[in-house]
């Protein structure tokens, strides 16, 4: 299983490619001239950032947080997806004070059983990791610069809060008319 590994990397961002709806969203560590980009689902980064937001607030690091300048920057080019990230897993290291963003491609399927039960695997035969350890002030970056990448997207629909296109959509509140 192989592992890749970052210790306080010069960023850790949450970034994406293409126009709003039809954007691919990236984790990107980046340390000198070491680039690593994982793709991810969109509620998987709103996720990431609003745990580190829970876990930063329950440790109560933001009392003596150095400052730390915003990146706004793009994502490092090129971006070469390592893999999909299939689990996040978040934990805080205490030897070390710092938080701990493990991304795994593992696979998830569901198969169904004679009985029709539906059963969840794992599959995880050559999964990669990619393991991220940050400073609790670059982990409440992340987490800020995630929230300004979530709220650039498609504006909701007022009636039905489904996205809404530059063309507009078929809203199901307005019984199927274009909104």
């Amino acid at each position: 299983m192989p592992l890749i590994d970052y210790v306080d990397p010069d960023r850790f961002v949450a970034g994406t490619v293409g126009p709003a709806g039809q954007r691919t969203f990236f984790l990107q560590a980046v340390d000198g001239r070491r680039v690593t980009s994982v793709s991810l689902e969109k509620a998987q980064v709103a996720m990431l950032a609003e745990r580190l937001e829970e876990l930063l607030d329950q440790l109560g690091a933001d009392d003596d947080l150095p400052a730390i300048e915003p990146d706004n920057a793009p994502l490092t080019t090129p971006i070469d997806d390592e893999f999909r990230v299939g689990t996040l897993t978040l934990a805080w290291d205490p030897e070390s004070g710092r938080v701990l963003v493990e991304c795994l491609d593992s696979t998830v399927s569901v198969e169904v059983d004679e009985t029709g039960e539906p059963s969840v695997a794992v599959d995880e035969p050559d999964s990669t990791t990619l393991r991220v350890a940050v400073s609790p002030a670059a982990a409440r970056e992340f987490a800020r610069r995630a929230g300004a990448l979530l709220e650039q997207g498609r504006p909701p629909c007022p009636l039905c809060g489904d996205p809404l296109d530059p063309s507009g959509h078929i809203c199901p509140r307005a019984n199927g008319y274009k909104r």
